[in-house]
């Protein structure tokens, strides 16, 4: 089997470690290109057998599975230098967000899924995001589905559900990271504390949290009920917390949305059949 993936970025060179040690692929099976050739010498180091691909379209020619991990606006030149080598039974996996099925479907012969991977997949954990293209079959879907079970929890979403999704999903570890990274901060500025035994503390506590509102389950009003008490130090933390952060993530969703919209556009235009060369 050939696997390809175009694009050795941060989210591609995260898919290919995390399949690897999953033991859903092997190095052997997986050619890669890229325009940054230290990002591919850096793989082949890390996952001996791992061939790099002369060019996209040697990457591209004769995969079973191609992975498209390039951004946005880079769409239009790789699939002008692709489309010809690619034949109906080839899937295309887009991991990029703002390039739609139908874009796709339209300029290229094969199957088309976009998949929306996270970055704590690279651990085995998190969601990614499914979007079925209009050519797969009953049996690519399951395969697909499989091959991703291995590093995260696939769940289907609507493509116009994408951008949200990708909030809570992929753009999520960003944000709690950034509200965790505060919470440490204040810790250590207040008390004095090593910032090692905070970040540990603090990286413990949002792991368990985690597991016990998936596994218990329990939503998040009914963890902050458990852990606060009508009057205690957690309720009137919780107030003030509450009070800070009003209309917070409104207002960070806002501006996905808007820059989602931007993007959507360049990209449209992009890859408008009237650019075609």
């Amino acid at each position: 089997m050939k696997i390809g993936f175009i694009g050795a970025g941060s989210m591609g060179s995260l898919l290919v470690g995390a399949f690897v040690r999953a033991g859903v692929m092997q190095p052997d099976d997986i050619v890669i290109s890229s325009r940054t050739s230290s990002k591919l010498t850096t793989l082949a180091d890390q996952y001996p057998g791992l061939q790099i691909a002369r060019s996209n379209r040697d990457a591209a020619n004769g995969a079973e599975y191609l992975f498209l991990c390039v951004k946005p606006m880079d769409f239009r030149c790789v699939l002008d230098e692709i489309s010809s080598v690619l034949t109906p039974n080839q899937i295309v996996i887009s991991i990029t967000s703002p390039v739609k099925i139908s874009s796709l479907e339209e300029l290229l012969p094969c199957k088309i899924v976009k998949i929306i991977p996270s970055v704590v997949n690279a651990v085995g954990s998190g969601a990614s995001l499914f979007m079925w293209g209009s050519r797969l079959t009953e049996e690519d879907q399951t395969t697909l589905w499989n091959l991703f079970s291995a590093i995260s929890q696939p769940i289907t979403i609507l493509e116009d559900e994408v951008r949200v999704a990708s909030d809570l999903s992929s753009c999520g570890p960003a944000f709690l990271a950034c509200l965790l990274e505060q919470f440490i901060d204040a810790a250590v500025m207040s008390t004095g504390m090593e910032r090692e035994t905070a970040t540990s503390l603090a990286c413990e506590m949002m792991l368990g949290t985690a597991r016990l509102m998936l596994e218990e389950p329990c939503s998040p009003s009914e963890l902050q009920a458990k852990v606060s008490v009508p009057g205690g130090i957690t309720a009137a933390a919780l107030d003030v917390l509450r009070k800070s952060t009003r209309g917070a993530f409104l207002q960070v969703l806002y501006t996905t949305h808007q820059k989602f919209a931007d993007d959507l556009d360049r990209v449209d235009s992009s890859l408008s059949p009237r650019e075609r060369t």
